[in-house]
């Protein structure tokens, strides 16, 4: 792990002293990973405060379903879907909450709302004024790696140079968000696990993860439930596949993550603890 803090606001996350867990809260009806669980406001804040129990630093909410072939949904119903769950777990729990959105709009009506992160799977791609909003107001801001859109980044992802094309990117990303005015002390990069990548892509992405590091910022990894996961352990459905998650989190951190994204934030951290442990060379 990188010495790292983010400190903003009244919030400080000490990322080099451990790896930090992201729980996931979908408030989607047709999420990959939960199938809908948490569609409702009030089954989302039940999650929420679920995972804040089980040990979750961050909270990352998200009402767009971006799973591969993943149709595009309008900005009143992303409004409708996240602001409720924010505006309720701001007042239930002493955590930062993230919105994951690529949208403007809905980030800037979240972080009215209490939310105090934003996690941006395009980048700042497919609306810019997202990284101007998050110099503006000061927060976090995660630019994920994705091949292409949502809805055609599984067909046929292909690569020359794997690491060096996804570093590539993240540092442009990087600069574009700083020269929007984001401080740099305030960027996290996540190389984006199962967003037009193949397989063998997530296998190796995750193998030498560590080149990343060489960025200089936080890195934020989510393999959870996806996939690729599912492909080892013989078609294994999404909820059956939190134990292969928590081996590939372990991985993750050992080549360099410091924060990982996960549904099931006990395991994961459980999982965690030996790894730190071992880093550490002390329990």
């Amino acid at each position: 792990m990188a010495n790292l803090r983010l400190e903003w606001g009244r919030w400080r996350l000490d990322l080099g002293t451990r790896p930090h867990l992201m729980g996931v809260i979908n408030v989607t009806p047709d999420s990959f990973s939960d199938g809908g669980d948490f569609y409702s406001c009030e089954s989302a804040v039940e999650q929420g405060l679920r995972l804040v129990a089980e040990g979750a630093d961050i909270l990352d909410i998200g009402g767009e379903s971006t799973r591969p072939g993943a149709e595009l949904l309008s900005l009143k119903d992303e409004l409708a879907r996240v602001l409720p769950v924010i505006e309720a777990l701001s007042e239930k729990v002493d955590l930062p909450l993230s919105i994951d959105t690529y949208k403007s709009k809905v980030a800037e009506a979240a972080l009215k709302a209490g939310a105090a992160m934003i996690n941006d799977i395009s980048a700042g791609r497919f609306d810019y004024k997202i990284l101007h909003l998050a110099a503006e107001v000061g927060v976090p801001l995660i630019l994920m790696h994705m091949q292409g859109e949502p809805r055609h980044m599984q067909n046929n992802p292909t690569y020359g140079d794997l690491m060096g094309e996804i570093k590539y990117f993240l540092a442009q990303a990087v600069q574009r968000a700083e020269k929007a005015g984001v401080a740099g002390e305030k960027i996290i990069i996540d190389p984006g696990i199962g967003f037009g990548k193949t397989f063998d892509h997530n296998l190796t992405l995750i193998n030498r993860l560590k080149e990343l590091t060489e960025l200089g910022r936080p890195i934020m990894i989510g393999p959870s439930r996806k996939a690729f996961l599912g492909h080892i352990l013989g078609g294994a459905p999404p909820k059956e596949r939190d134990s292969a998650t928590a081996a590939a989190v372990t991985l993750a951190v050992y080549n360099g993550a410091d924060i990982v994204r996960v549904h099931n934030v006990g395991l994961a951290k459980q999982a965690l603890a030996v790894v730190q442990a071992v880093m550490n060379e002390h329990v």
